[in-house]
């Protein structure tokens, strides 16, 4: 008799879909966009009758709130504030179309940017129903906070995740917090090229560190395995892009599914990056996701994953041979140190096809934190000092309480541990990370004392000073073939968008709100800290006003014009870049504070 057909799953349905959170989350990402967009001057408020009241009139619908501004012209938009004569009241997704006339935007954009828009809401409501107090999130470690962040404070669709569906997000996005085993493929040494640093340049080396019997993955392969590199592949990865990409290679058995190493993973905020739960002091493993995320697809470039080791074997070499970041900031640089890259044979030859189809395969091994840490120490990223508890209350201002250091010290103590290292490598070897909130790592004592720095993502997201310094004369070729090349202002823009805008413009206004330190002694004490760096290093005077982080104004960088604007979700042969729209006031010499011992001679501006 014939069988009766197999009932199908229920469909997927979130269970933190609720009006509730819906609104909560809703009401924060409006305040978001109408102070991000305001700040890139994609939209220009006018002043209220009222103290800190401002109008974004738009054609069909008239919004009011209250704000106050901020160094480098940002703008804090309260929540609980925005008011609308829409009659469906203030809501995020018909803000977009109320406001894309006056935004400038495609209706190609609009469409795309409401899907974006729609999926950060989704992830938004789902962190606030699962939210933890400050103390709890206090009480994590650094893999266990990672599901616990809001994601880029920055941008606005900051979760839009375009390729997931809404399963592929309950299982493999960082606010699932959920350990997954990753499996692995062997790929014919035809296809694939494996690079790794000192004591790990042949793959054998990383695969009997990383896994536990690398044979019974081998096994499959027969006594051909030695002409296959080994590498784990996100199942998502497989499924939507290697499957269909690479089925000619698949076919043809140069390509082999093998089974998982059994090792749960879990992923970190970017997504594509997992740690090892089982096994904490293997490494980091980052994987490429043909999705859109933020500015661009999180793929792995070739040349790049190429040189990923080569480029941490030459950092690494730096700080070794450098006694203030080797034992005085003892800075952790998390290093690339062994990496598979495998490229598919026909879009190699095609220089002028979209970027997402040069990054679609790979893998790259970083140095894991742990084993760098002592017994007694805890590390956290940047971005998790700017999350807030289910009860209100910031975990800064948690750690600050645990510390027993006023506000001021404590915040001090943050500056001397995140800064001297990073303004070392500027001046002294012209060459500057990304000091963004996910690559800043912070790590803290056993009283909750920021202590020093950790570093990661080199390869990406390190550039070098387009002068003849001598520090930069003899680099390996495969290092000066990859790292970009800026002018001094375009190096001293990393860390003041990376870090000063892109950071702490959230975390002074986050600190004066819950531990009373005001913004101006904020921004003084990160002034402070520079002076005694170039204080420490009399020498490095020229290189100071080389590379001048005192200009009293600086380029705006515009990571929401990008996406609106400039690039949208046009298919194009090289990644993005964040826009340039004008200039802010440099925080670090328009802000008026007391100090001990010290007083600004520069008045704050108007806004």
């Amino acid at each position: 008799m014939p069988q009766p057909p197999a009932a199908e799953p229920p469909l997927y349905l979130p269970p933190h879909l609720t009006a509730g959170h819906w609104r909560r989350a809703g009401r924060a990402l409006l305040a978001k966009m109408i102070g991000e967009f305001s700040y890139e001057e994609l939209l220009t408020p006018t002043p209220g009758t009222a103290a800190d009241e401002y109008l974004l009139a738009l054609p069909a619908a008239e919004y009011r709130f209250t704000a106050r501004r901020g160094a480098y012209g940002s703008w804090r938009v309260d929540p609980d504030s925005v008011r609308c004569t829409d009659p469906e009241g203030p809501d995020p997704l018909r803000f977009l179309p109320h406001a894309r006339h006056a935004l400038g935007l495609r209706g190609e954009t609009t469409g795309h940017l409401i899907r974006e828009l729609t999926a950060t809401l989704t992830a938004d409501a789902r962190q606030l129903a699962t939210a933890l107090t400050a103390a709890e999130l206090a009480d994590l470690d650094h893999p266990g906070l990672e599901g616990r962040q809001d994601g880029h404070p920055w941008i606005v669709p900051n979760k839009g995740r375009i390729g997931f569906s809404a399963g592929d997000t309950a299982r493999w996005a960082p606010e699932a917090r959920t350990p997954r085993p990753l499996p692995w493929i062997a790929v014919h040494r035809r296809l694939a090229q494996y690079r790794g640093v000192p004591g790990l340049e042949r793959p054998e080396q990383l695969y009997a560190r990383e896994l536990d019997d690398p044979d019974a993955l081998r096994a499959a392969l027969g006594p051909a395995a030695d002409d296959y590199l080994l590498l784990p592949v996100h199942p998502w990865q497989w499924d939507e892009t290697v499957l269909p990409l690479f089925a000619p290679w698949i076919a043809s058995g140069e390509i082999v599914p093998l089974p998982s190493d059994g090792d749960p993973r879990l992923p970190q905020q970017s997504i594509r990056s997992f740690f090892n739960t089982a096994h904490p002091e293997r490494c980091t493993v980052k994987l490429p996701l043909a999705i859109l995320n933020t500015l661009v697809w999180r793929g792995l470039p070739t040349e790049r994953t190429l040189a990923a080791p080569a480029v941490t074997a030459w950092i690494h070499g730096l700080r070794d041979a450098d006694p203030y970041l080797r034992d005085e900031c003892r800075v952790i640089l998390l290093g690339e140190i062994a990496s598979v890259t495998v490229d598919h044979p026909l879009y190699r030859e095609l220089p002028e096809a979209p970027y997402q189809y040069k990054e679609l395969l790979g893998a790259i091994w970083r140095e894991p934190l742990g084993p760098a840490l002592t017994a007694d120490e805890r590390a956290r990223t940047l971005a998790a000092l700017l999350q807030t508890g289910s009860d209100g209350r910031a975990l800064a201002a948690e750690l600050i309480a645990r510390s027993g250091l006023t506000p001021a010290a404590w915040t001090a103590r943050l500056f001397s541990a995140l800064l001297p290292p990073l303004l070392h490598f500027l001046y002294r070897y012209g060459l500057v990370f990304s000091p963004h909130g996910e690559n800043a790592i912070v790590v803290f004592d056993g009283r909750e004392r920021p202590t020093r720095l950790a570093v990661k993502d080199f390869v990406d997201d390190v550039n070098l000073s387009d002068q003849d310094l001598p520090e930069l004369r003899d680099l390996p070729p495969e290092v000066d073939d990859v790292l970009l090349r800026e002018g001094p202002q375009g190096l001293c823009q990393f860390l003041h968008s990376g870090l000063f805008i892109g950071v702490l413009r959230y975390l002074a206004p986050l600190l004066e709100a819950q531990t009373g330190l005001p913004e101006t002694e904020f921004w003084a004490l990160l002034r402070a800290e520079v002076h005694r760096y170039q204080e420490r290093f009399p020498g490095l005077h020229e290189r100071f006003e080389l590379f001048d982080l005192f200009r009293p104004r600086i380029d705006r960088l515009c990571l929401n014009r990008n996406r609106l604007l400039l690039d949208g979700y046009q298919d194009r042969p090289h990644r993005p870049h964040a826009a340039r729209y004008g200039t802010v006031p440099n925080a670090l010499v328009t802000l008026e504070a007391d100090l001990p011992g010290q007083r600004s001679r520069i008045v704050t501006p108007a806004p």
